[in-house]
């Protein structure tokens, strides 16, 4: 009596696959945790700074937000070149629609949204760490004006 030939397959045991996913999942709280470290302790999160930066009184923020579009362009365009994921797949960044009316309607309600508030909706969850409990009245706003966009977004202009 034989045995029956075992299948061979280039997946990753299960077991294998759930370490690989709970190191990604690792790796992304660990770059959380540093990233919201880097804003509040680059006051990126500081109401302050940021009505500094709505008076034009300092130029502390439009450096940090100078520095973040710029890392953006250079991220982006070596994603566009050379970026795959973990598995190897190509990443595919696809270009933005052409028009305007979009960037001045989005633009204009984050604008309000942060001159309101006083903080860009990023560091919410870092200024919730740092025991800033008002910042939950703005992640309710941020998570209800979320709800109606989801919920108006086929009648409002793309």
């Amino acid at each position: 009596m034989t045995a029956a030939p075992t299948p061979t397959s280039t997946a990753p045991a299960s077991g294998s696959q759930s370490a690989r996913q709970a190191t990604g999942l690792l790796t992304y709280l660990l770059v959380g945790v540093y990233f919201g470290t880097v804003l509040v302790k680059s006051e990126a999160a500081s109401w302050y700074r940021i009505q500094e930066m709505f008076r034009f009184q300092d130029f502390h923020m439009f450096g940090l937000i100078g520095s973040a579009v710029l890392t953006g362009l250079v991220t982006t365009t070596l994603l566009r070149r050379f970026g795959h994921t973990r598995d190897g797949d190509a990443v595919h960044v696809a270009d933005k629609e052409p028009g305007w009316k979009r960037y001045v309607l989005g633009g204009g309600t984050f604008g309000l949204g942060w001159g309101l508030a006083g903080v860009c909706p990023g560091p919410v969850f870092v200024l919730l760490g740092s025991g800033v409990w008002g910042m939950l009245v703005v992640l309710a706003f941020a998570l209800l004006g979320t709800y109606l966009y989801g919920t108006l977004r086929d009648r409002l202009p793309h």
